[in-house]
């Protein structure tokens, strides 16, 4: 009877556990300013928020628009993490590639040891578009979730 009763817990307590999924996203920014000039880091986020509160529902008949304010929107609670810049004063700087790839994989592996599974990456680039344009982010986006 009591392998019974605990092996239902058992089942129970799996079954709650794989429906209640969390997810998380950290950004890495990562400036392709010729001149180093540009600015790269780590962002995450400390702060939970609702996307709810910010949503609004259009239709044909109720056009209202949700009226939410940057400042309402905006997160003051984040951990940003240094970067180096892909290029410096005599161009492209493999070396600070190489130092952000190993910052990044040590946040990787620290998400991973708090519990954290990797599941999803994905990168853009908003590049140098010639004369005149002198700016330019590479952007990637990882999802964790547990």
């Amino acid at each position: 009877m009591k392998k019974t009763i605990f092996s239902v817990l058992l089942i129970f307590s799996g079954a709650l556990s794989l429906s209640a999924q969390e997810f998380k996203v950290i950004t890495s920014v990562e400036s392709i300013v010729s001149s180093g000039l540009g600015r790269s880091r780590i962002i995450d986020g400390n702060e939970d928020k609702d996307y709810a509160e910010f949503t609004s529902t259009q239709t044909e008949d109720d056009k209202t628009r949700n009226k939410s304010k940057r400042d309402e929107i905006r997160v003051k609670d984040f951990d940003e993490t240094k970067l180096l810049n892909f290029f410096n004063i005599g161009g492209i700087r493999f070396q600070n590639i190489a130092a952000n790839d190993a910052i990044i994989s040590s946040k990787i592996n620290a998400m991973v040891a708090d519990g954290w599974e990797l599941a999803f990456v994905t990168s853009a680039v908003e590049s140098d578009g010639g004369k005149g344009d002198s700016s330019g982010i590479f952007i990637t986006r990882y999802i964790f979730k547990r």
